[in-house]
């Protein structure tokens, strides 16, 4: 099995990983564990391991909407900026499979920045990849049909389990997507008839033809 020091020496120095391993905390999360909840401080920067991290966000009225996912080797760029100005989150975090991390303590992130030169690579690599993913995001809410940003949601879940198996609720769906469990399940039903996928309860299977 890959030791957690070659996976990230895929990406980072040496001497940085040394020092990761050192201050850093592994953690482990089981699937639908919070990793990060809204308004609470957050005093570290997960780097993830294995395991796939879902990202939600929150609006006044309590409707909340994906951002995006998380996978090996990714961080969360929100969680870093909230680590630097000592504010609280703003998004939630959610494990979507079992999760192994890296808990990394907030005082270290500024200090490697000038530190190495791979972690400052490695950190706006993330903001540029959150940014274009929320780009994205924008795009498919403003000029994609309803069924169309549905598709989408569920081919960016399929890839980022590397499943054709989803366990998902309509009512989560709905959710997440921001909009209502009604229109989902017709939807949903419409693709079933389309032979696009299989309606199970709490989870759909994609078939070849989606």
């Amino acid at each position: 099995m890959e030791s957690t020091k070659d996976k990230l020496k895929q990406f980072l120095e040496i001497k940085l990983i040394d020092e990761i391993l050192e201050v850093g905390k592994s953690m482990s999360f089981k699937e639908g564990d919070v990793i990060i909840d809204y308004n609470k401080h957050i005093k570290f920067m997960p780097l993830i391991l294995s395991g796939t991290i879902r990202v939600m966000r929150k609006d006044e009225e309590g409707n909340e909407i994906l951002l995006y996912y998380l996978g090996s080797n990714e961080s969360c760029a929100m969680a870093y900026t909230c680590c630097m100005e000592a504010r609280k989150s703003e998004i939630k975090a959610i494990a979507e499979d079992n999760v192994e991390l890296i808990a990394i303590p907030h005082e270290k992130l500024d200090e490697w920045l000038v530190k190495y030169p791979s972690w400052k690579s490695y950190i706006f690599n993330s903001f540029t990849q959150r940014f274009n993913e929320l780009l994205k995001s924008l795009e498919s809410i403003a000029f994609h049909k309803l069924d169309q940003r549905l598709i989408n949601y569920l081919s960016n879940k399929a890839k980022v389990s590397g499943k054709t198996s989803i366990q998902l609720s309509h009512n989560q769906i709905a959710e997440e997507m921001g909009t209502s469990r009604v229109v989902i399940s017709r939807l949903l039903k419409q693709l079933e008839n389309d032979k696009k996928l299989v309606l199970y309860r709490n989870e759909i299977k994609l078939l070849s033809g989606f």
